[in-house]
């Protein structure tokens, strides 16, 4: 299977926040020069209490760093000038941007620090238990390892499913066929798929989105040849379908009891190996591949039913199972 890896990504604070949740309804409060030379580089969250205590060595670089009621209470009940030894103390070389919760006032020595060190501060309305759940759900996805598979995937009985196998085996077409069954492409030819907790996510580059190519049709628009409801932006990828030439099928388990795996960042999904020949309905095969894991999903799987049946037959008979 062709893969493209790509680098661990990153966004800069100007990004964050512009496309943060918008019910954060972010402000920036001092440090706008650090902007967009100020990135974060992890989904997880950090509070300065700690730093701000003395415990400076704690601070992770590249993590957007809270400061609540607790934080904000403990530096007013300071002196002034412990207040601003407090803040200078903090190594602002690992602090990518302070985002201050529940709408509540900077001290004046902290926003004058970040100010002259570049440091973007932000401030919301919300409280740190709402930033916090929003902030790391968003920086989840953004952040999330990515890579680009040659596939298709389609959005097949709830589930998403991912075709594979070279070029010019006949996934397209077979989508194409899918799509004219009531099932919807999220897309095709280059599939990029993201790791976000243990999930994997598909979804198609924003340029060939809702496209299809067909040899000896080239380029179709899905959503303007069948409508809105034939195409997806995203889905979860639960099940992997390899299309495959028949004179490169070595072992063919004929009864169904093997269950293959495709390894995608760690995570196993289940995958089905259809060999691809003249006088086989493929579309078909593969719209039956798809019932039989959802019917397996929910306990029933065919094949260890009947072997189960044929040992009960042949022990009635007094013979050996």
């Amino acid at each position: 299977m062709d893969r493209e890896t790509t680098s661990q990504p990153t966004i800069s604070i100007r990004e964050f926040v512009e496309n943060a949740p918008g019910r954060l309804r972010l402000e920036v409060v001092s440090g706008g020069q650090g902007l967009d030379s100020s990135r974060i580089d992890s989904d997880r969250i950090q509070k300065l209490g700690l730093a701000l205590a003395g415990y400076a060595h704690y601070i992770h670089k590249g993590r957007l760093q809270i400061l609540g009621q607790s934080e904000i209470s403990y530096l007013d009940q300071l002196a002034a000038e412990m207040r601003r030894s407090a803040v200078r103390n903090l190594d602002l070389s690992k602090i990518c941007c302070v985002l201050v919760t529940k709408g509540l006032e900077v001290p004046a020595e902290l926003a004058e620090v970040l100010g002259k060190g570049g440091v973007p501060l932000l401030r919301t309305d919300s409280v740190s238990s709402v930033a916090i759940a929003e902030v790391s759900a968003f920086l989840q996805k953004r952040l999330a390892p990515s890579i680009t598979l040659h596939g298709v995937l389609l959005g097949m009985y709830g589930a998403g499913v991912l075709l594979l196998g070279e070029s010019g085996i006949g996934k397209s077409e077979c989508a194409l066929d899918l799509i004219t069954r009531g099932y919807r492409l999220i897309s095709d030819d280059s599939v990029i798929v993201k790791k976000i907790g243990d999930t994997l996510e598909g979804s198609s580059p924003p340029l060939t989105a809702e496209h299809l190519e067909i040899r000896g049709l080239g380029i179709l628009n899905i959503r303007d040849l069948f409508g809105v409801s034939a195409t997806g932006t995203s889905k979860n990828i639960d099940l992997c379908i390899e299309l495959t030439r028949w004179d490169r099928m070595i072992d063919l388990d004929r009864l169904g009891l093997e269950t293959a795996e495709e390894e995608i960042f760690g995570i196993k999904v289940p995958k089905y190996v259809l060999p691809v020949s003249s006088g086989r309905n493929i579309t078909t095969l593969v719209e039956t591949a798809v019932r039989i894991h959802l019917l397996k999903a929910a306990g029933h799987d065919a094949a260890r039913e009947l072997i189960k049946r044929h040992s009960k037959a042949v022990a009635g008979n007094g013979e050996e199972t």
